[in-house]
């Protein structure tokens, strides 16, 4: 595991990286989060990267979030100003934790979970602004309400304005905007196309709804936050470029 000296020297390189991307965009580096991704790393991991200031974290799975949040803020403190992002696809069982622990959600994509967090939420007195997962590459091992042929499919785009219509008005779980995945080792101007699409979808989004804000955009991991941020990111999940490999459990 790399220390916050060592996580320190990738954070700078990350850094470079976004503010040369947003650069070639036309756009200004702080727009854009980087949030590091700690799914099976310790809650040390955390702490070391903490000190190598890094304040946005992101987990995949709620139980290990509910696990590693209280080593860190026992060892931090609650009040520190970390935030922690569950990054993940959420199980109905496990719904409970998300609403108990997470700061923000990025992986939204069925209404049952979203019924399921606004009344936990309600209950446990929470916000939890949230991401739709919208999924445009029709991969079938990726999750996300199905947007592959949004430009020509009215039942498509009818299904995301509904349920973005249902989340502003359940005042626990505000949408954020949109969250994709670009196809894993695809050229990148696939990749580029994926994240394109996602920019145009949210801005079509905020024509029908003018009660969203501005939408948000999660998108864009180690291998292609760089063409993300030109293509409009506004969050990139970042984990190997700041800490190598995972641990393997």
């Amino acid at each position: 595991m790399l220390n916050w000296q060592q996580i320190s020297e990738r954070h700078e390189v990350v850094r470079a990286r976004m503010a040369a991307a947003a650069a070639r965009a036309g756009r200004a580096a702080d727009e854009v989060t980087l949030i590091a991704v700690t799914k099976t790393w310790p809650a040390q991991l955390v702490i070391e990267a903490y000190d190598a200031g890094l304040f946005h974290f992101g987990e995949n799975r709620p139980e290990e979030l509910a696990a590693k949040r209280p080593v860190v803020e026992a060892a931090l403190g609650p009040t520190v100003g970390l935030t922690w992002h569950l990054i993940g696809t959420l199980q109905s069982r496990k719904s409970d934790l998300a609403a108990a622990h997470a700061d923000v959600f990025h992986a939204l994509d069925r209404d049952k979970i979203a019924r399921r967090l606004a009344a936990e939420l309600a209950v446990a007195d929470r916000v939890l602004p949230a991401f739709v997962e919208v999924n445009l590459s029709g991969e079938a091992t990726k999750s996300g309400l199905p947007m592959t042929q949004w430009e020509e499919d009215a039942t498509q785009r009818a299904a995301l304005r509904t349920m973005v219509s249902s989340l502003l008005a359940a005042p626990s779980l505000p949408p954020l905007g949109l969250m994709t995945m670009a196809p894993w080792d695809a050229p990148p101007d696939e990749i580029r196309a994926v994240f394109r699409r996602c920019r145009t979808l949210a801005e079509w989004l905020a024509g029908e709804l003018p009660a969203l804000p501005r939408p948000a955009l999660s998108m864009g991991m180690t291998d292609d936050f760089e063409i993300a941020i030109e293509e409009g990111a506004t969050h990139v999940r970042v984990g190997r470029a700041l800490f190598g490999e995972r641990e393997i459990r």
